[in-house]
């Protein structure tokens, strides 16, 4: 940046500077505006003192404010330029507390202002906004009491700006009734601590109360109107935050982007569409169409209700797109389980040289943990150890575990967990459900206990990890027990979740009349999947008159479901009533339904390669079927005997095991096999339960080629080695 020369003004060693506007118009000055680097910054200063401004308060005083606020400032330099000069006025001090206010760490601004007192400077109005909002955001109120106490001592109390700081301090931190009381005693309520209250009372949830404190306002703005409908957004009351919203437009009221904003959030949280088109049209006719924050608020609507076509093209039309651009079309493949998508595009990302944050980090996460892509789970890892050193998203961590865990990586999930300094009811639920789907139902269950002793109170999700220890591993007299100890106990209402469990581990254990008596004891009316537990149970325990009542309530319920169909043709299928597959089959084929298709995924090389049955299409499909024929042979001398009563067809046992050998998960291993060195772990993840067939070759194959290989089903993980696995052939 060139620094224009610039003819030195006549200042006197005086402490009084020049007039006014002779200053705010000077060139140097005006130089500050078009600085982008701390470098051109320097530069300004270079010339500010060739020309003696520096010994004027309104030009140190832009210095500083500049080094401190702007984006392109540095608040180590602004700092630097304060503590040269020799009596810094109450607006320099100001300042550097606000800096502090946007940096990392906002204690420091309280330091700062003690350092002020000490230094004999008094406060003004302006002081105490900015160090209560450092309280905020750090939800310190004992720091704000203290704060509160000097207000009342210097009588900036009744000043409405600090007046409104106090409200909005006590409101964000839920302390309610210290915040009317504040309101309740000021002589001048005006818009801006109405607003504060009434959004204090939306955020924790109170929206009669924020209701009432609206009607009663002489009078309304724009700000308040979004307080309320945000409100309405935050307490998940989408439709009366629309309602609201159409009574606004009937009090005249204009809304404003913060409007829109809440708007569209409101529509993809409730996945009104036809809304979230009228909101873009207002945009566009306000001429707001590039207004990158709209658009960013568009992009997540229309991918959170599904049109994701709709919302790529925005995001691509981006001329600019920032970090929020990525994470809302990002977050939105994962939304609407589009994973590969969501995963493409953080590649992209990266591509672009744009810098993840952690909600960008929470967004890819559960598409790692979904494909199995652990070693871009592994690559995260490592971005947050280098970059978030210090970092306390709870939240991160926990994704971290989950995906660790589901990527079939249970250790790793362990040190992590354990590595964590400060534990949450969600960490800890999330290290639960990892062991828990991985066989450890004792290490799930021994984590529980120490939940309980270290003070966490578990909740609905925790109960559904302990259930699902007790269910992977068979253990029906544990599993009854902490059914009943969440009720009695913990007073937590079982949900469908939970009752399915219980069902499923009934109905394996080939309880039926228990676990029917179960059904029946319901407040609510069982779920597909609930009935899809038992019509499972009734394919293992070959109990077909059962099974026939329980897939005519599926059919009802799920009509469009193949699922039901596929499993009864199984039931028939194995009491050889040939007859009945065909009924079934017809009737699956007369409603134009098809069986979902077993697909598994494999990542090799950080790419995921995803196998269909009978696959064909993968540019080594020719290598992948000579190492499945080869691994055939071995199997055959190894003395292994396809399983073939799961295959729905009436055909003679030759092609049963052709078809049952070229499962997904038998080409995905072939493809292992084939793609990596000997000895290495092959990790693949399936979206059916494994067929018996390929349980019983999968673990002669780890034994055969000496691997490990980690699948996970749609219910659980099974580690196969030397020829055995996990689960003790119990899934």
């Amino acid at each position: 940046m060139a620094v224009s020369s610039s003819i030195p003004l006549p200042i006197s060693p005086s402490t009084s500077d020049p007039p006014y506007k002779l200053l705010q118009n000077h060139s140097s000055l005006n130089l500050l505006s078009k600085c982008k680097s701390i470098h051109n910054l320097k530069q300004v200063h270079t010339q500010i003192i060739k020309t003696g401004l520096h010994k004027t308060q309104f030009a140190l005083s832009k210095l500083v404010e500049f080094s401190a606020l702007s984006p392109s400032g540095d608040l180590s330099y602004a700092l630097s330029i304060f503590q040269a000069i020799e009596e810094p006025n109450i607006f320099l001090w100001n300042t550097i507390m606000r800096g502090y206010l946007l940096s990392s760490n906002p204690y420091l601004a309280i330091d700062f202002y003690i350092r002020m007192v000490v230094s004999d400077v008094e406060p003004n109005s302006y002081t105490f906004p900015v160090l209560l909002k450092c309280c905020v955001n750090l939800g310190d109120t004992q720091v704000g009491k203290q704060l509160h106490g000097q207000i009342l001592k210097l009588g900036f109390d009744s000043d409405p700006f600090v007046n409104s700081s106090l409200i909005n301090l006590y409101a964000q931190n839920g302390e309610m009734g210290n915040a009317f009381k504040v309101f309740d005693k000021s002589t001048d309520r005006n818009v801006v601590s109405f607003t504060a209250l009434i959004t204090g009372y939306a955020s924790s949830g109170c929206m009669d109360d924020a209701r009432r404190l609206f009607d009663e306002m002489p009078t309304r703005d724009v700000v308040c109107w979004n307080a309320m409908i945000s409100g309405y957004i935050q307490s998940d009351q989408f439709q009366e935050g629309l309602a609201f919203f159409q009574e606004m437009l009937k009090a005249n009221v204009r809304p404003n982007q913060s409007t829109m904003v809440t708007l569209l959030s409101a529509c993809a949280q409730s996945g009104s569409i036809d809304l979230g088109n009228w909101v873009r049209s207002w945009i566009e006719d306000h001429g707001l169409g590039s207004n990158l924050r709209l658009v960013n608020a568009l992009v997540d609507m229309y991918s959170k209700c599904g049109a994701l076509e709709t919302a790529r093209d925005l995001f691509d039309g981006l001329n600019q797109k920032n970090v929020v651009s990525w994470n809302v079309m990002i977050g939105g493949y994962t939304h609407m389980s589009h994973y590969r998508e969501a995963l493409e595009l953080f590649r992209l990302m990266l591509r672009s040289n744009v810098e993840p944050n952690d909600v960008t980090l929470l967004g890819v996460l559960p598409a790692c943990a979904h494909l199995g892509a652990l070693d871009l789970g592994k690559w995260i890892h490592a971005y947050v150890d280098k970059n978030f050193e210090s970092f306390s998203n709870n939240s991160l961590w926990t994704s971290l575990i989950d995906m660790y865990a589901k990527c079939g990586n249970v250790e790793a999930a362990k040190q992590i967990f354990d590595g964590m300094e400060v534990r949450s009811v969600a960490s800890c639920n999330a290290m639960i459900s990892g062991l828990a789907m991985h066989g450890q139902a004792s290490m799930a269950l021994e984590l529980f206990s120490k939940m309980a002793d270290e003070g966490f109170k578990p909740d609905d999700i925790t109960f559904v990890g302990v259930l699902s220890a007790c269910n992977h591993a068979g253990m029906l007299d544990l599993g009854r027990q902490y059914f009943t100890s969440m009720v009695q106990d913990y007073n937590i209402s079982p949900k469908l979740q939970h009752y399915g469990i219980m069902i499923d581990l009934l109905g394996r254990a080939g309880l039926f009349d228990e676990a029917e008596t179960l059904i029946k004891s319901m407040e609510m009316k069982p779920d597909g999947a609930i009935w899809g537990s038992l019509l499972g149970a009734c394919r293992v325990h070959s109990h077909v008159e059962l099974g026939e009542f329980v897939a005519e309530r599926l059919f009802e319920l799920e009509p469009d479901n193949p699922g039901p169909y596929v499993l009864l043709s199984n039931i028939y299928a194995g009491a050889g009533r040939w007859d009945d597959v065909a009924r079934i089959r017809t009737r699956l084929h007369d409603k134009g339904m098809k069986k979902l298709p077993g697909c598994t995924s494999i990542e090799v090389d950080s790419y995921v390669h995803e196998f269909l049955v009978g696959d064909k299409v993968h540019p080594l499909s020719k290598d992948i079927y000579e190492m499945l024929k080869e691994t055939d042979k071995l199997l055959e001398k190894a003395g292994f005997v396809a399983e073939t009563s799961e295959v729905l067809y009436d055909i003679d046992e030759e092609l049963k095991e052709g078809a049952v050998s070229h499962h997904s998960e038998r080409l995905a291993i072939a493809f292992g096999l084939i793609s990596t060195k000997p000895g290495t772990t092959i990790r693949i993840v399936k979206n059916l339960r494994v067929c018996g067939n390929c349980h019983s070759a999968t673990k002669l194959i780890s034994k055969i080629f000496n691997r490990e290989i980690i699948a996970r089903d749609r219910n659980r993980f099974h580690h196969f080695k030397n020829g055995s696995c996990s689960c003790n052939d119990y899934w």
